[in-house]
Formats: C-alpha cells, sequence, structure tokens
C-alpha cells in the first residue's frame, strides 16, 4: 500500500469517526432537550405563574422544540444511495465487486466530509437554541418567582 492509499484510508476513517461523534453528541443532546422539556412542562403546568412567565417560558419551550427538531434533521437517515448500505442493498454480489473494484477514495472522502460539515453545523445551530431556549425558561422562573413575591 503506498503512502498516498494510506493517507486516503486514515483520512476515510477521520471523516467516519467525526461523523459517529457528532451523532453521538447529538443523541445525548436530543436527551437532555427531552429532559428539560418534560422537568419545564411539569413545573409550569402545577405552578401559578403570572403571564410574563407563560410568555417567555413558552418561548423557551418553543426554541428547545426547534432544537430537537434540528438536530433530528441531522441525524435523519439518507436513503437515496449513493454510498454505504443503501446502494449494497441494490446490487446483486457481482455488482458489488465490481463497484468495490472501482470505489474513488477521495470522492468517498469529499462526500463525508461534506455531510459531516452539515451534521457539524445543525448540531452547533442546535446548541445556540437549546442555550438560548434554556436561559428563557431560567428567566421565566426567576420571573415567576419575584412575581409571586410581589
Amino acid at each position: 500500500m503506498s503512502a498516498t492509499e494510506r493517507n486516503l484510508t486514515a483520512a476515510h476513517a477521520e471523516v467516519k469517526a467525526e461523523i459517529a461523534r457528532t451523532d453521538t453528541k447529538t443523541g445525548l443532546l436530543l436527551a437532555f432537550i427531552g429532559a428539560v422539556l418534560a422537568g419545564a412542562w411539569t413545573v409550569a403546568k402545577d405552578t401559578p405563574l403570572n403571564p410574563a412567565a407563560y410568555v417567555v417560558g413558552g418561548c423557551g419551550m418553543v426554541l428547545l422544540v426547534g432544537a430537537a427538531g434540528l438536530l433530528l434533521r441531522s441525524v435523519r437517515p439518507n436513503l437515496r444511495g449513493r454510498h454505504g448500505f443503501p446502494l449494497w442493498a441494490t446490487l446483486t454480489p457481482g455488482e458489488i465487486t465490481t463497484t468495490l473494484s472501482e470505489v474513488d477514495l477521495s470522492a468517498d472522502i469529499a462526500g463525508l466530509s461534506r455531510l459531516a460539515v452539515a451534521k457539524f453545523t445543525g448540531l452547533r445551530r442546535a446548541i445556540d437554541l437549546t442555550c438560548l431556549g434554556g436561559a428563557l425558561i431560567v428567566l421565566a422562573a426567576v420571573i415567576a418567582v419575584v412575581g409571586g413575591a410581589v
């Protein structure tokens, strides 16, 4: 195996690992958002809140739901099949052998890298929305406490 082939193989493995890490982070953030939404809903439905707390908390909940939507979109499977198992599922065993003999690893790296960047972008936007939504929910709690004390 030449140095170029080793470098291509290493780059391919690195991009695939980054995609896996992003998907793992996405799963953890989805679980966190679900817990925050469930907790906020439980507290809000059992606590008398003033209108300002409802509005601010509602906006925070909407942002968290939006963040969850972005996360789900970033891990949505692509079944159009340019590479990976969707492609293999459409081929006969002979066609798989032929296709694998013609694999252009650099093209696959470029395609996977674009996929990774799209996933990173979605994750980053979801994190921003999660932070903003969480801040609004905390602000709603402060408004409820301060408003209830007045």
